[in-house]
């Protein structure tokens, strides 16, 4: 990959791209409530659960085959990623991350594979990112787990604010899950898109109960 690649995949997964991640806590906010949460050995633990057995996975393989994919085969993609979400909440989290993402690349960046018409259901997040990549030339081996820090990356900053920790101890949770964000994309990659599946029923248990949880910073 060029410098110029570099760049794009560096500006578009960055907190300050506007996808509005910062608002998202993927059951997070509940499971801190539910005292599931705690410190940084359980944020940890839960962030490893979505990354090896929910949704990181599942995306990673989403990812995969968006990437790969023909223009014809990526509106079976978007109505299949939109179907994987265990909850409500957790299919707007990456519907609107990936609306706004496509929005965003599309304004600012020459990215006609994301642009998506008014009447067409938006790209799932892990989707959108993988065809603007695609789109622009940059590959699959460094556009994943770029892709999968940034979501270990959006965890932690909603971890240090819910539990709360402090900066350093965020640092240390990113440091002690880099092995599994590498491990994960690089197992993705290798693995049949027929193999999708996932098994992180305390994730979306978190996510229902957040639906109707009193107090809430988050939007799941």
């Amino acid at each position: 990959m060029d410098l110029r690649g570099r760049y794009r995949l560096t500006a578009w997964l960055s907190p300050a791209f506007p996808t509005g991640g910062y608002a998202y806590s993927h059951g997070l906010e509940h499971a801190v409530e539910a005292g599931l949460v705690h410190d940084c050995a359980t944020l940890r633990e839960w962030i490893t659960g979505i990354l090896e057995f929910g949704a990181g996975w599942t995306d990673a393989l989403f990812f995969c085959a968006a990437h790969r994919a023909r223009p014809a085969e990526v509106d079976g993609l978007a109505d299949l990623a939109a179907a994987m979400k265990g909850t409500r909440e957790l299919r707007a989290e990456s519907l609107l991350q990936g609306k706004a993402f496509s929005a965003a690349v599309a304004a600012a960046w020459e990215a006609a594979d994301v642009i998506r018409r008014p009447d067409v259901p938006p790209l799932a997040h892990p989707i959108a990112v993988a065809r603007a990549c695609r789109h622009h030339g940059i590959p699959l081996a460094e556009a994943l787990p770029a892709y999968l820090q940034a979501m270990v990356a959006g965890f932690v900053s909603a971890g240090l604010r819910l539990v709360p920790l402090g900066h350093t101890d965020g640092q240390r949770v990113l440091a002690a899950l880099e092995e599994i964000v590498v491990g994960s994309a690089a197992r993705a990659r290798c693995t049949p898109f027929a193999e999708l599946g996932a098994a992180a029923p305390m994730v979306d248990w978190a996510s229902m109960r957040h639906e109707t949880q009193h107090t809430r910073l988050f939007r799941s």
